[in-house]
């Protein structure tokens, strides 16, 4: 007799906070279920941590193996990327299938699964982008009538394709607070709804909404971040706290509503801490590599001299996040200079040329990108594109790690950088990495580099784009960066507060799992297996984790 598994993850739920609000009594439901089953924490990927970890868990294989690293893309022969529509942005599972397209023996329910695609292999009921975040797949369902008749009869979703906000607006922050309270009810009615309809052998639905108000209520959460006193007043509770108690409410009466014999698994694959990595990916490595390339030039402003006070951190400015920031783009002009931080952009336009103009080449401005429909315009490493074919190596947009790629010579279409120099251009950048400090505090930006290649002229394609991909240190928000020789990037604003660290949690309960119990930290290329092993399904030899456990019961069918 097969056993039933109801699978749920907590998007970008971080394993501290779960932990701290069960010992606090906020989470009651996973506390009980922790109570009478299994936890363990997990590790994840270390690099491209933002990007991976769902195509990790749905095929049970690390990037290396599927190629799927990241959803921008650059192109060696004219040096642009892309980030591609939401069609094609996830990955294409022909060689790795999603590990619940299991044939007509499983029934199966798949609802509003991050980074998936329809699949004719599953014989039951798929909806996609719902609500998700970063969903990375068009709106729609097998069968294909299913997904308006959940909106029509639940609602939509509020927050997708609209889960962001300014740190500073408090009215969009309760807005986007207020929304995700609803998108959880309605999750919650679509789930029982889709439960009722059959007898799944296994129901697997993520809640995408720890993911997007992690990135936006971190400072409100959190008092030891920067921010928190500033920007929190204005709210008299914990909006992420808020936040989970809805999915823990929510979580009970899917349990309620489920078969008595199911097996629960509650799941995250990767976690969140204070944003450590946007401002150094996004803003400080291309800056700095700018800098670098071109001796004595600045891409945006210079910033207050070493060694001097950075002041406190900006909260209050008159343009939004990209404007401001656009803003602090150097001018060689002392007038320009001077206009720029207080003109609005098409009037500070009008102005520069009475002057002659911006130089060329000269960085692009995100408002230009927007308006060629560029989908990164606000990846400030591709405001320094027109540059990269004369840089020895050039940052790449990112979402999590800053990403370096060497302007290869029988690579790259203008390459600079000689096949044999390549170990001595990346040795001299991993240096001058390494002698990045937060100005406040002193302590190195930099954790851990990789090297993603051994040989230079390595063309497997499924080796990331990024030559150099830099870990960076995981303790404190840094918005102000100083480096010998190249001087002091900052102050940046923040924009998001939050961003993700690769760790996750596994809470199982159910027949053959004993209560009360732990185990060894295990890997999130584990849960695709372990899912499996708990429907009595034996994982494909493929799957690079193993059975974080294995239930007394049933036994194991081919």
């Amino acid at each position: 007799m097969k056993t039933p598994v109801i699978a749920i993850g907590l998007d970008a739920a971080d394993p501290t906070l779960i932990e701290r609000w069960m010992a606090a009594g906020h989470l009651p439901t996973l506390s009980r279920l922790r109570q009478q089953g299994v936890y363990t924490r997990l590790n994840n990927i270390e690099y491209y941590k933002a990007e991976t970890p769902w195509t990790t868990f749905l095929t049970g294989c690390s990037p290396s193996k599927t190629g799927h690293w990241t959803t921008v893309q650059f192109n060696e022969k004219d040096y642009t990327v892309r980030d591609n529509g939401a069609a094609e942005r996830s990955y294409d599972f022909s060689e790795y299938s999603p590990f619940y397209a299991l044939g007509d023996d499983y029934r199966v329910a798949v609802f509003d699964m991050p980074h998936s695609k329809l699949s004719d292999r599953v014989n039951g009921v798929q909806i996609l982008a719902w609500g998700t975040h970063s969903a990375l797949s068009p709106s729609h369902s097998r069968p294909a009538e299913l997904y308006q008749e959940i909106v029509d009869k639940h609602g939509a979703h509020p927050l997708l394709n609209n889960d962001h906000a300014d740190t500073r607006n408090m009215p969009r922050l309760r807005e986007l607070r207020d929304a995700a309270l609803v998108g959880i009810s309605r999750r919650l009615s679509a789930c029982l709804d889709l439960l009722q309809r059959d007898q799944w052998d296994l129901f697997l639905t993520i809640f995408g909404e720890t993911h997007s108000v992690g990135h936006v209520f971190w400072h409100l959460s959190q008092p030891d971040h920067p921010l928190h006193k500033t920007l929190s007043a204005g709210f008299e509770t914990d909006p992420l706290l808020e936040v989970f108690i809805a999915i823990d409410q929510a979580i009970e009466q899917i349990i309620a509503h489920a078969p008595k014999n199911a097996r629960f698994v509650i799941f995250s694959g990767h976690g969140m801490g204070h944003n450590v990595m946007d401002l150094p990916s996004m803003v400080f490595l291309p800056e700095l590599l700018y800098r670098y390339n071109f001796p004595g030039k600045y891409g945006l402003a210079k910033g207050t001299p070493i060694g001097t006070s950075p002041g406190a951190p900006l909260t209050d400015f008159t343009w939004d996040w990209l404007g401001h920031l656009w803003r602090l783009k150097h001018d060689p002009n002392p007038i320009l200079r001077a206009l720029r931080p207080r003109l609005p952009v098409k009037a500070f336009n009008w102005v520069q040329k009475l002057f002659g103009g911006a130089p060329q080449p000269d960085l692009v401005s995100p408002f230009q990108l927007r308006a060629e429909g560029s989908s990164v315009f606000y990846q400030t490493a591709a405001w320094y594109q027109p540059f990269w074919s004369q840089m020895k190596a050039f940052a790449l947009p990112s979402f999590a790690d800053g990403y370096i790629r060497i302007n290869l010579k029988g690579r790259e279409a203008q390459g600079i950088v000689s096949p044999e120099d390549y170990d001595a251009v990346c040795e001299e950048l991993t240096q001058l990495l390494s002698q990045m400090t937060d100005a406040r505090t002193g302590k190195p930006m930099v954790k851990k580099i990789t090297r993603t290649r051994q040989n230079p002229l390595d063309r497997d394609p499924k080796l990331p784009n990024a030559d150099l991909v830099i870990n960076w240190q995981e303790e404190d928000s840094s918005d102000v960066v100083d480096i010998p020789t190249y001087g002091r990037i900052g102050p940046i604003p923040h924009n998001r507060t939050g961003s993700h660290l690769p760790r996750g949690f596994f809470i199982a309960q159910g027949e053959g799992i004993a209560p009360a119990s732990s185990l060894p930290t295990g890997h999130s290329l584990d849960l695709a297996p372990t899912i499996l092993t708990f429907m009595g399904v034996t994982p494909p030899d493929y799957m690079e984790g193993s059975p974080i456990l294995e239930p007394a019961t049933p036994e194991l069918v081919a």
